[in-house]
């Protein structure tokens, strides 16, 4: 059995909706990519993979807050919601379950749609990004989904978000050679940790579950960097009471980072799937493959993340618990 806990789509009504709201020029990546949007062609890939391999749903970018004002962006999210169930209603043995999407842009609605989707459509975790539009995800205005989700205890699913507009260079007005995505990305992703951690939330909720996706970006590799360089001698180079509080904490931010969980989702990268192993344990890492964001379409990284995963010199019960055991649990789902 493998649950594939991060992989992507954009169910048809909600494609329809998205093609009305979107500029027609930024479509390109997304059409390219039929199983994103076309279901039969995203279950004759799955079928490549034998009736073992399962996917838990969650919607692709863009963010529903970059299609929609904050008098929009709940209707939206509903129309996603409301097709993701009807994907897993009809196709339970590939489609186990699914990710809610919130309208981040009205903190208010997203705690609503939270529990809608939770309560009325059994979607068993939501997914928010790593910024709503540039404002940070320990912004006071999105406590209470992150508290919400601790209460409830189900995972949320945090995607990177970011995009040409933001330029490497101070000189420059957008990023050049799809830096911002290849790059960008597992910057962004660590940033929004970073920020997650130091805003107490562990503290607050010490048992809330944040799935991260590449296998927790950059913090893995520079555990060193973070735990010593950065843990003991943080507020050094800046001043103020935040740092002193923070040096005084009864755990060192390290700690906090490995509450995260990490999906597998490296483009198939031995090596940084040991790394990311190592840092976060077996328990804590999931398999995701980013499908089908490959060059084929759909079946490569899949393909690919499988053969990383059966080449780790690990025990069979490790194996098993990132394939389906760990997801299985986090989201309470039966075993049939």
């Amino acid at each position: 059995m493998k649950i594939d806990a991060y992989s992507h789509i954009l169910p048809a009504p909600y494609f329809a909706r998205m093609r009305e709201l979107a500029d027609p020029a930024a479509f390109k990546r997304w059409l390219e990519l039929p199983a994103l949007h076309d279901l039969d062609e995203r279950l004759r890939i799955m079928d490549e993979f034998g009736e073992g391999y399962q996917q838990i749903l969650t919607l692709s970018s863009p963010p529903i807050e970059l299609l929609a004002g904050p008098g929009e962006s709940p209707a939206l999210a509903r129309l996603a919601n409301d097709s993701m169930r009807e994907l897993c209603e009809k196709h339970p043995d590939r489609f186990p379950a699914f990710v809610a999407s919130l309208p981040m842009n009205d903190p208010d609605a997203a705690l609503v749609e939270l529990k809608f989707a939770i309560d009325e459509l059994g979607a068993r975790g939501v997914q928010v990004f790593t910024n709503v539009n540039g404002r940070p995800l320990d912004d006071p205005a999105f406590a209470a989904v992150f508290a919400e989700m601790a209460a409830r205890d189900l995972p949320v699913w945090m995607h990177p978000a970011r995009t040409p507009a933001f330029a490497d260079y101070a000189t420059e007005n957008s990023s050049q050679f799809e830096i911002w995505w290849a790059f960008g990305w597992p910057y962004e992703t660590s940033a929004a940790m970073a920020r997650l951690v130091f805003s107490g939330l562990f503290e607050r909720h010490p048992d809330l579950k944040v799935i991260t996706h590449h296998m927790g970006a950059m913090i893995p590799y520079l555990e060193g960097r973070i735990g010593i360089g950065w843990g003991p001698q943080l507020g050094s180079r800046t001043s103020g009471a935040a740092y002193e509080r923070l040096r005084n904490a009864p755990r060192r931010p390290l700690e906090h980072f490995r509450k995260f969980y990490a999906d597998t989702s490296l483009s198939g990268s031995d090596i940084g799937t040991r790394c990311g192993l190592e840092f976060f344990g077996a328990d804590h890492v999931v398999f995701g493959t980013d499908c089908p964001f490959d060059p084929e379409g759909g079946p490569l990284y899949i393909r690919e993340t499988i053969r990383v995963l059966d080449a780790l010199d690990i025990a069979e019960d490790a194996r098993d618990r990132i394939y389906h055991g760990n997801i299985r649990e986090m989201m309470r789902l039966s075993d049939g």
